[in-house]
């Protein structure tokens, strides 16, 4: 126990312990978190539709029909109607034959990898991909390679060096901590001159991004068949919980049988499942893709206020606005110094992102209002400007 208590206090010394704190509201620009009424600018709720009323009353209505628990995995008797209507949905959204719906996007991931990949195959994996997909490739007992940040090119020449049965390239579709898209149309391009599949987890694009909010796929001109799997989580830009895969008839049944996150976990919540349906409906109409434009609007208006100011934000277009302070103890003390003007963003330190590369992970919501930016924006002016200026010094 002494070795994981120095381990402990090494890391709050050097700046990257982690704290959980307590929210006791529902989700939205404004929350109450430790007792205080805070704005947030750090959630996933990229729509605004985590405490919908609509998707409140779906949810209560799923409720009295189906009860709380699916009382068992989907292979038993956890298999509801409203887990394979959504299914059924997900999937003409998608534009893919079929979906599986899964726990969580993290299992959604350990799923398809490992039951598609094995000792002798080879996964390629970006750099920059979310913790989740690194980890599948590890599971799978494939060797896993990682190729430089949305670098095709460099992609393609460790395709064509590679001996390896299977291939599986798998990419983020919008990269969670930088907020940019992949070059998915060069990924799939590679991916196919070598016989390779690819795989899109499109957990912060799915109903975001896209001109009918179907994502990276819509934004890159991407069809079903140049990427044969894509995975997307229903609890952010959704506002709801869980995940899935879609893919052809093959690889869904491939996953039944032997995706073992799926096989062994108790279904989701039916009413969870119905919550989705409703968001679900409510993202492919007028009202989705109004909060679509709505959004876009605030992160030009961001962006520009930024820019005004000399804020060293990353290059993205989407919900995801990173501020790069470079210093772990230099971004928690920013995130302190908003903590104390009731905004609420927190720092990313390593090892979520590189050494060197801390920053603020500013998120805008289609919730939000263009005076709660603005606020943010005088906060940041008052406070990241001046300690920006200091960290440059010599």
């Amino acid at each position: 126990m002494n070795e994981l208590e120095q381990a402990l206090q090494q890391r709050e010394a050097t700046h990257l312990y982690r704290r959980r704190r307590v929210l006791d509201s529902p989700q939205g620009p404004e929350i109450v978190v430790d007792g205080r009424r805070l704005l947030s600018f750090c959630s996933n709720d990229y729509l605004g539709l985590a405490n919908h009323s609509g998707i409140v009353a779906a949810t209560r209505n799923a409720l009295a029909d189906y009860g709380v628990g699916a009382g068992a995995a989907h292979l038993v008797t956890g298999h509801m109607a409203p887990h394979h209507a959504l299914e059924e949905e997900l999937a003409a959204f998608t534009g893919y034959p079929r979906a599986l719906l899964f726990s969580t996007g993290y299992m959604a991931n350990l799923g398809a990898v490992s039951a598609l990949c094995g000792t002798g195959d080879t996964v390629f994996e970006d750099r920059l991909n979310h913790a989740s997909l690194l980890d599948a490739a590890l599971l799978s007992r494939a060797r896993l390679q990682r190729f430089p940040h949305a670098d095709a090119a460099t992609l393609g020449e460790r395709l064509r060096d590679s001996k390896a049965g299977r291939k599986l390239v798998v990419s983020d579709g919008v990269f969670s901590m930088d907020g940019d898209i992949a070059p998915l149309r060069e990924l799939a391009a590679a991916a196919t001159d070598d016989g390779a599949w690819l795989l899109v987890d499109d957990a912060h694009g799915l109903g975001v991004i896209g001109a009918n909010g179907r994502g990276s796929l819509e934004t890159c001109g991407l069809t079903a068949q140049q990427v044969p799997l894509l995975v997307g989580t229903l609890g952010k830009g959704f506002g709801a919980f869980g995940a899935f895969v879609a893919g052809d008839e093959t690889l869904i049944e491939t996953l039944i049988q032997q995706a073992r996150p799926y096989i062994y976990t108790t279904a989701l919540p039916p009413a969870i499942a119905a919550a989705a349906r409703a968001s679900l409906r409510i993202i492919q109409g007028t009202e989705g893709r109004e909060r679509r434009q709505r959004l876009t609007v605030l992160i030009e208006r961001f962006r520009s206020g930024a820019a005004e100011l000399g804020l060293p934000l990353m290059a993205s277009p989407t919900a995801i606005q990173p501020l790069l302070i470079g210093a772990a103890d230099a971004a928690l003390r920013l995130s302190e110094m908003l903590l104390a003007d009731r905004i609420l963003i927190s720092a990313i330190r390593p090892p979520t992102v590189p050494e060197g590369t801390a920053r603020l992970r500013i998120t805008l919501s289609a919730a939000h209002t263009a005076a709660q930016v603005d606020r943010l924006l005088a906060a940041l002016e008052r406070h990241a400007v001046p300690l920006l200026r200091e960290t440059d010094e010599p």
